[in-house]
C-alpha cells in the first residue's frame, strides 16, 4: 500500500473520493503506522510557528529534512521556544497586574492622603470616590445622623468624605447620606504611606517588567530568524507525512487487499498509468471506470446513469479487480460514460460521487470566479458563468456610475488592491474594481462628466456635446427615460442568455424536459415582452416605449429607428408564443405537482414580468448618482439656469451670469450662488463638503450600482439555470515550497 500511496501523492494529479462503506467485505482502512506521531509533530511545528510569528516570508532556501535532524532540531527548538514563552506569558500577567494596581492607584496620588489614614476607625466612616463636591456637601449637611464631616479633595472628581456620625456608629451613616448622590466609590488599595511614593514604584516596576519583555520578545525574535526556515521545511514534511500516512483512511479495505478510486483529469490518465507500474510492478489492477466526457462548450455529451450497486458475490476478494465481472459498466450520471480499462472490466464505482471541477477560465475572467465561489462552485455538469460575470457586471456598474473621475478612483484602488496584496481574495476584489472602474470611464467619456462636471463632451467631442446623457437636467429628461426602456432591454437579454444556458445544461435529461423547464419560461418572458413592446394596443401603453429609440425628433435619446414592433408581431408572435409558453410551463408544472401545478404555474407566471421589471433599478441608480454628484457640486459653485440646462459657476458667481448673461443668452434662474462665491470662510467650508461629498458618492457607488449589479447577476440571472455546489479538484499531493525530495 505504501509504494502505491507514496507514487499517487508524488504524482499530485489525483483527487481521491471517499469510500462510504457500502461494500459488503471492504472496510475503511487504518492509518499507517507513524501517524499519530506525525500528527502530534505537526501540532507542535505549528504552535511554535504561532508562538514565533513565522510567515511565508521568512523562509530560506528549501532544504532536506529527514526524521534524524527533524527530531532533533524540533526538540531543541520547542525547548527553547516553549521556556522563553512561558516567561513571557508570567511576565505579561504580572505587568497587566501592576498596571492595574496604578490604574487604581492614580486617584489617590491624586488626592495626596497617605492610605493608611483613609480607613482603620471606630467611629469615623471614610469613603473615597468620583463625584461632584458640592453635592455631596449638600446631601452630608442635609442629613441629620451626620455630627460632623470634612471633605478633601484632588486636582480631578475624588472627594474624601470623613464622617463623624451622631450617636451610636452602625458603619452606614455615611452610605445613608450617598442616597441618589452621583459618586462613584473606589476601593481603597490595601497599602500603607504615601500613594504617591507608591505609585512611583508602580511605575518603576513595570518599566523592568516592559524591559524584561523586551529582552524575552528579542530573544525569541532571535529564534525566529534561526529557526523559521526549518520550521516551515518541518511543517511542509510533516504535512506530506500526514496525508500520505492517512491516505488509508479513504480506502476501501480487506486483509489482503485495498480499492481506493479517485478523480485525474483524463490526458493524465496514462501518466498515473506508468507511474504506478513503475512502482509496484504487476502488483495492482488499474482501471478506469468512468469518463466525464463534455463537449467544447462545457455540456455533457452523455446522460445515462450508472449503476453502483453492490456485486452479487459479498466474498471478500483476494485481489482488488476480482469481484464480480459479469455486470458490464454502465454511463456515469455525472454526464459522462463508465468505461472499463483494457486491463480488467469490473467497472465497479465503491465511490458514488461527482466529478470535482477545475475552472478553466481565462485570465482576464478568473478574478469574477471570486463572485461566483461567494455563493457555491459550478457543478461539473454546469456551464461555467463566469465569463458572463466578466462580460455584464463590469458594464452594469459602468452604465450605472459613468464618471470618468469616479472611474480613475476605482481603477487606482484595484490596482493597489491588486499589486500590494497577495491573498487571492484581495488580489480578485482589486482586478474587479479595475474592470468596473474601466467601464466607468468609458462611460463616463460617452457621458461626458468628470466627478458630476459636464466640460468633458466640450474638450472630448467635436460637437461640443457628449453622445449620451444621463437625463438628470430638464433639458435631457428624455434620456432618463430612455435609460429605463434600456435596462428593461438589457434585462431581457440577460435572462433569455439564463434560460439558454439552463435549456442546455438540462439537454442531458432529454430536450422536452430541458424546455419544460427552462425553453417554456423563455417562450412565455419573449412572446410576452414582445407583445409589450408591440403597438397593439399602444394608447394603453408608456409612449417612452416607443419614443426612446425611434425617429420621433428632438426628444428621442438615441434614433437607432425603432417605434415599436409592428402591431400584427404582437397579436400574431407575441401573443400565440405567450399562451404557448404559458400551457407548456404549466404542463411541466403539473407534471411535477400534479393539480396544483396549475396554480402554482399560474401565480408563477408573472415573474416573466416582475423579472424583467427588476432591471429598472439600473435606469433609477443612473439618475440617483447623478442627482447626488450634481446636489454636491451644487453647494460648491452654485448653478444657474439657461434654456433648460443646467451650467456650474466655476469661473464667476451665478449672480454674475445671472446680470450679464451666458454667452448671448439670457439667464433664467439661479440654483444656488455657491459656497466657494460667499467669501472665504464659506469657500472653506465647501472644498470640505466638496471633497466629503465626492468621498460619499464613490463609496455608495459600491453600495448601490455593486449590490444593485450584484444582485442582478445572482438572483435574476443565476436562478435561471445555476445550482452550483460543485467540489473543488484537490488532488492527493502537496506542491513543496519549503524542502527538497530526499
Amino acid at each position: 500500500m505504501e509504494p502505491v500511496i507514496e507514487a499517487v501523492h508524488d504524482l499530485n494529479l489525483v483527487h481521491l473520493s471517499d469510500y462510504d462503506g457500502s461494500w459488503a467485505g471492504f472496510d475503511n482502512g487504518d492509518p499507517v503506522e507513524g501517524s499519530e506521531t506525525a500528527s502530534e509533530k505537526l501540532v507542535t511545528v505549528r504552535s511554535l510557528k504561532s508562538i514565533l510569528g513565522v510567515e511565508e516570508e521568512d523562509a530560506g532556501p528549501s532544504r532536506i529534512v529527514d526524521d534524524e535532524a527533524l527530531d532533533e532540531e524540533l526538540a531543541e527548538v520547542r525547548e527553547e521556544v516553549n521556556e522563553l514563552d512561558e516567561r513571557r506569558t508570567e511576565v505579561r500577567d504580572e505587568l497587566r497586574e501592576v498596571e492595574d494596581r496604578i490604574n487604581s492607584m492614580a486617584p489617590f496620588a491624586d488626592l495626596g492622603i497617605d492610605l493608611d489614614l483613609l480607613g482603620g476607625y471606630e467611629r469615623l466612616e471614610v469613603r473615597v470616590g468620583e463625584g461632584d463636591e458640592e453635592e455631596l456637601r449638600a446631601a452630608l449637611a442635609a442629613e441629620d445622623d451626620v455630627e460632623e464631616f470634612e471633605l478633601f479633595t484632588g486636582d480631578g472628581d475624588v472627594v474624601a468624605a470623613f464622617v463623624y456620625p451622631e450617636g451610636e456608629a452602625d458603619g452606614e451613616t455615611l452610605d445613608d447620606a450617598l442616597v441618589g448622590v452621583d459618586f462613584a466609590g473606589l476601593e481603597v488599595p490595601d497599602a500603607e504611606g504615601s500613594p504617591e511614593e507608591y505609585l512611583e514604584e508602580l511605575r518603576h516596576r513595570k518599566q523592568q517588567l516592559e524591559s524584561k519583555l523586551d529582552s524575552i520578545e528579542s530573544d525569541l525574535e532571535e529564534i525566529k530568524l534561526d529557526a523559521a526556515g526549518f520550521l516551515l521545511a518541518a511543517e511542509e514534511k510533516l504535512s506530506i507525512e500526514v496525508q500520505q500516512t492517512e491516505a488509508p483512511l479513504q480506502f476501501a479495505t480487506t486483509e489482503r487487499a485495498f480499492v481506493a478510486e479517485g478523480w485525474v483529469p483524463t490526458d493524465q490518465y496514462d501518466e498515473l498509468v506508468a507511474a504506478l507500474e513503475d512502482a509496484v510492478g504487476d502488483r495492482v489492477e488499474i482501471e478506469e471506470l468512468e469518463r466525464a466526457e463534455y463537449t467544447e462548450d462545457g455540456h455533457a455529451a452523455h446522460t445515462e446513469e450508472v449503476d453502483h450497486g453492490e456485486p452479487e458475490s459479498t466474498e471478500t476478494p483476494d485481489e482488488p479487480g476480482d469481484a464480480d465481472e459479469e455486470e458490464p459498466p454502465k454511463a456515469a450520471t455525472d454526464g459522462g460514460t463508465a468505461t472499463a480499462s483494457a486491463a480488467g472490466s469490473s467497472g465497479a464505482v465503491t465511490m458514488a460521487d461527482d466529478p470535482p471541477v477545475i475552472q478553466d477560465n481565462v485570465k482576464a475572467a478568473q478574478p469574477f470566479e471570486f463572485l461566483l465561489e461567494m455563493i457555491n462552485r459550478p457543478k461539473y455538469s454546469e456551464l461555467d458563468p463566469t465569463i458572463v460575470l466578466l462580460l455584464t457586471f463590469p458594464a452594469f456598474y459602468g452604465f450605472m456610475l459613468g464618471d470618468l473621475g469616479y472611474g480613475l478612483l476605482y481603477v487606482a484602488v484595484g490596482y493597489l488592491l491588486y499589486s500590494r496584496f497577495e491573498d487571492d481574495v484581495f488580489r480578485s476584489l482589486g482586478a474587479i474594481g479595475m474592470w468596473a472602474g474601466g467601464f466607468t470611464m468609458l462611460f463616463g467619456v460617452l457621458y461626458g462628466e468628470f466627478f458630476g462636471m459636464h466640460f468633458l463632451g466640450e474638450i472630448v467631442f467635436p460637437s461640443g456635446s457628449p453622445p449620451l446623457h444621463k437625463g438628470l437636467q430638464p433639458a435631457f429628461s428624455y434620456y432618463g427615460t430612455a435609460w429605463l426602456v434600456a435596462s428593461l432591454l438589457l434585462g431581457l437579454l440577460h435572462l433569455t442568455i439564463g434560460y439558454v444556458f439552463g435549456f442546455i445544461n438540462d439537454l442531458d435529461h432529454g430536450v422536452v424536459k430541458s424546455y419544460l423547464e427552462h425553453g417554456s419560461w423563455a417562450t412565455m418572458m419573449i412572446g410576452l415582452w414582445t407583445w409589450v413592446f408591440s403597438r397593439h394596443l399602444a394608447g394603453a401603453k408608456p409612449d417612452i416605449l416607443y419614443t426612446s429609440f425611434g425617429p420621433q425628433g428632438e426628444h428621442t435619446a438615441l434614433n437607432l429607428g425603432f417605434s415599436g414592433l409592428p402591431e400584427a408581431a404582437g397579436l400574431f408572435v407575441g401573443l400565440p408564443l405567450l399562451a404557448i409558453g404559458f400551457l407548456t410551463m404549466v404542463y411541466g408544472e403539473v407534471k411535477h405537482y400534479g393539480v396544483m401545478g396549475i396554480l402554482i404555474g399560474g401565480l408563477e407566471s408573472f415573474s416573466v414580468f416582475g423579472d424583467v421589471l427588476s432591471y429598472l433599478r439600473i435606469g433609477a441608480v443612473i439618475l440617483a448618482k447623478a442627482g447626488m454628484a450634481f446636489v454636491v457640486n451644487l453647494l460648491f459653485f452654485g448653478v444657474y439656469v439657461v434654456d433648460g440646462e443646467w451650467h456650474f459657476a466655476t469661473s464667476h458667481a451665478p449672480s454674475y451670469y445671472a446680470e450679464h448673461g451666458y454667452h448671448g443668452a439670457e439667464v433664467s434662474e439661479v440654483m444656488f450662488g455657491g459656497l466657494l462665491h460667499g467669501g472665504l470662510p464659506f469657500a472653506i467650508a465647501g472644498v470640505f463638503i466638496l471633497v466629503i461629498g465626492h468621498l460619499v458618492v464613490l463609496l455608495l457607488g459600491v453600495t448601490s450600482a455593486g449590490l444593485q449589479g450584484i444582485r442582478l447577476e445572482y438572483v435574476e440571472f443565476f436562478d435561471k439555470f445555476y445550482e452550483g455546489g460543485g467540489r473543488v479538484f484537490s488532488p492527493f499531493g502537496y506542491d513543496r515550497e519549503y524542502t527538497a525530495e530526499d
